[in-house]
C-alpha cells in the first residue's frame, strides 16, 4: 500500500508554503497532493517519498499530523472511467471516505488516491475486478 501523510495547516496567509518550503528543505518530492478546506484549518494530504521524514519534519514544527495507508488505482483514461470504480466499490457496499487525483508521470496515466473504512478489503474487491493497485511511490512515478 502507499503512505499517505496527512497535515492540518491554519488558514492563514504563507502556512501551507511554510509546509512544503520545510520538505523541500529536506529534499522530500511530493508525489500527489490534495488540500481540503474547514474553517480554521485546511488539511493538505500527499504522497511524498519519504512519508516518515515528513512526519518528523512536520511535527517538530508543531503541525498535527497523521499517516495511514491508501489506495492507489490506476483509471482508465476514457468516459465512464471513474464511474466503472465507482461502481465497483459501491456493488459491493464500500463507502469511500475520500478521493484525490493523480497520475503516473512517465506514462501520464490516471490514478485515483482513495481511502475507506475497510481499505485492505477495497483493494481486495478492486484486484478481483480487474484494477491494477500500485503498491509502492515508484510505481506512481513509472
Amino acid at each position: 500500500m502507499i503512505k499517505q501523510v496527512a497535515v492540518f495547516v491554519e488558514n492563514k496567509p504563507g502556512s501551507l508554503r511554510d509546509v512544503t518550503a520545510a520538505l523541500h528543505e529536506k529534499k522530500v518530492n511530493i508525489h500527489a497532493f490534495a488540500c481540503f478546506d474547514t474553517p480554521e484549518f485546511c488539511i493538505f494530504r500527499m504522497i511524498a517519498d519519504k512519508p516518515k521524514e515528513v512526519k518528523s519534519v512536520l511535527t517538530a514544527k508543531g503541525c498535527v499530523t497523521k499517516i495511514c495507508d491508501v489506495i492507489a488505482v490506476e483509471l482508465e483514461d476514457e468516459l465512464g472511467g471513474l464511474d466503472g470504480l465507482l461502481d465497483t466499490l459501491a456493488d459491493s457496499n464500500i463507502s469511500i471516505n475520500y478521493t484525490y487525483t493523480s497520475f503516473r508521470r512517465k506514462h501520464q496515466i490516471p490514478v485515483v488516491i482513495l481511502y475507506t473504512e475497510d481499505i485492505f478489503e477495497s483493494e481486495s474487491i478492486l484486484k478481483r475486478k480487474g484494477f491494477h493497485i500500485l503498491t509502492d511511490i515508484e510505481e506512481l512515478n513509472g
